[in-house]
């Protein structure tokens, strides 16, 4: 069984090659691809873990997922790339969401996956690995955020949320950044290309939806 947030690219590619080796698809979608791949390479390699990691080195796309087999029942493997995934560390139990959100309710204690990272989730305990099976060690955040932050309250739906909360919202972004004495700002996210960005001839901003007009507004 397969958890899925992401984009699968070259899935038509994958399907097509699976069939032909004696596999049928029940549906269209990009992730029932990943489960039979996983369990191509399962035949391969009776092994959970390897066989996810065979198979995800044949993805190419977006992928947040969590796989559990009948055959290794005490055994979660969750990978990402592209797609944000997050892992709360509670009293006795393990927490695997696409965002922090989801899991705060529950612990504040949260282990973020990078690209191309293997977690390895039973009843003892979290090992991440990379794809070249490399151990990795993790830090454990502390999520600091209040639970009503991330809930809707008495609004109708989230959207509503966000729209009311525009206002303090900018002032959160904008603190810390506008230095009173000269009018000016400070960005310190750029500070160390500076120099290159004086002598550009050219700046491109790209972006969709919000961030378009975000980026107008910078043009």
């Amino acid at each position: 069984a397969v958890i899925h947030n992401g984009i699968i690219e070259n899935y038509l590619t994958l399907k097509n090659a699976l069939m032909e080796g004696g596999h049928r698809f029940t549906s269209a979608t990009d992730t029932e691809v990943l489960v039979h791949l996983i369990e191509e390479s399962y035949k391969r390699y009776p092994h959970l873990e390897h066989a996810v990691r065979s198979a995800l080195t044949k993805v190419v796309g977006a992928y947040a997922i969590v796989v559990m087999s009948q055959q290794e029942p005490d055994k979660l493997i969750a990978a990402r790339k592209g797609s944000p995934l997050a892992i709360g560390v509670g009293n006795g139990e393990y927490i695997i969401a696409s965002d922090a959100s989801a899991i705060i309710e529950h612990t504040r204690e949260i282990m973020y996956l990078d690209d191309e990272e293997i977690a390895v989730v039973t009843r003892s305990g979290v090992t991440v690995k990379t794809l070249d099976d490399v151990l990795v060690p993790k830090e454990v955040d502390e999520v600091l955020c209040d639970v009503q932050d991330i809930e809707k309250g008495h609004y109708a739906h989230f959207m509503l949320k966000e729209i009311h909360e525009q206002a303090e919202t900018v002032e959160d972004a904008m603190r810390g950044r506008l230095l009173e004495i000269g009018g000016t700002s400070k960005l310190g996210g750029i500070e160390s290309v500076l120099s290159k960005i004086d002598h550009a001839r050219r700046i491109i901003l790209t972006a969709c939806g919000t961030s378009w007009h975000a980026a107008l507004t910078g043009k």
